[in-house]
């Protein structure tokens, strides 16, 4: 039973960053039918930030990597995305492609290709009791995270009139600015959103695997599309959902298969990913229309 319970906070834990990377990416989606792949890019700008701070105090730390993923991300879109926005679907997407390549090359030149070794505070590795379980304190803060920027984003946009606005720019973007919406403030709202969450992750990605390297983004912004998909592009909650769901299986199916079949989880966790999609093609909270987003 301790052995169950361990492997699921590892599980929660292990999902909680899968679902922040998947906010990320649903926000984007639902305001401007973009799957940005370039978001991933934003977590490794923020990783190098925390790599040339470390030393530094560790609050200054954290409000300093958060910023500069917001800062990324708020040049992304008026540098990049701005300019085609009224373009069709393919090319917003081959640009956030660009953009990915473009930051992964700056980040090459001007870093190098090896990961940087990170080293985080003592306190970041300490374990507490919980009966008989030892539990790490960053996995119990990387659940707790992941549910309170899922509910303040919530009650963001359901409760502020900016908030309000996103949902009827994801409704119907060009009515929107017909009523009086200022689609630049929308957008660039969330992207600096879409910035908070990478940045947020990049904390406590980099605390965990400690280093930083060109391509971190990479894997985890295709982790984050496949747990979008799952929940359903088009919800917020749904992207959230799918992350839990992604990295509950990942760590589940890990402790489960016997040694020898270990090197296939992987293939074991898309078999389940596929028949859920089979099942539900439009995600476990998605349907045909956008304008379910929120």
């Amino acid at each position: 039973m301790n052995l169950f319970l361990q492997s699921l906070i590892d599980a929660l834990s292990f999902a909680g960053v899968y679902a922040l990377i998947a906010l990320g990416i649903a926000l984007i989606f639902g305001v401007m039918n973009l799957v940005n792949f370039a978001h991933g890019e934003l977590v490794m700008v923020a990783g190098y930030v925390f790599f040339l701070l470390q030393g530094a105090p560790w609050p200054l730390v954290i409000v300093a990597t958060v910023c500069a993923a917001v800062i990324t991300a708020l040049l992304m879109e008026r540098v990049a995305f701005r300019p085609v926005r009224s373009a069709d679907p393919t090319t917003l997407l081959v640009t956030s492609f660009a953009v990915s390549f473009l930051l992964q090359s700056i980040a090459m030149l001007t870093m190098g290709a090896r990961p940087k070794s990170i080293e985080v505070p003592a306190f970041v590795g300490e374990s507490i009791a919980i009966g008989g379980l030892r539990v790490p304190k960053l996995e119990l803060v990387t659940i707790a995270l992941a549910f309170v920027l899922l509910m303040a984003l919530n009650v963001f946009l359901r409760r502020t009139a900016l908030g309000r606005q996103m949902r009827a720019a994801a409704e119907d973007f060009q009515m929107a600015r017909v009523l009086g919406v200022r689609a630049d403030t929308i957008v660039a709202m969330a992207f600096a959103l879409s910035g908070i969450l990478a940045g947020c992750l990049a904390v406590i990605y980099v605390a965990q695997t400690a280093s930083v390297s060109p391509v971190i983004g990479l894997q985890l912004v295709l982790i984050g599309f496949v747990s979008t998909v799952i929940g359903g592009l088009g919800s917020l909650e749904g992207a959230a959902i799918g992350g839990f769901v992604l990295g509950f299986l990942t760590v589940m199916i890990q402790t489960i298969l016997p040694p020898e079949l270990r090197g296939y989880r992987d293939a074991v966790v898309f078999a389940i990913v596929i028949t859920i999609l089979l099942i539900r093609p439009h995600g476990l909270l998605g349907s045909l229309r956008r304008s379910d987003y929120l």
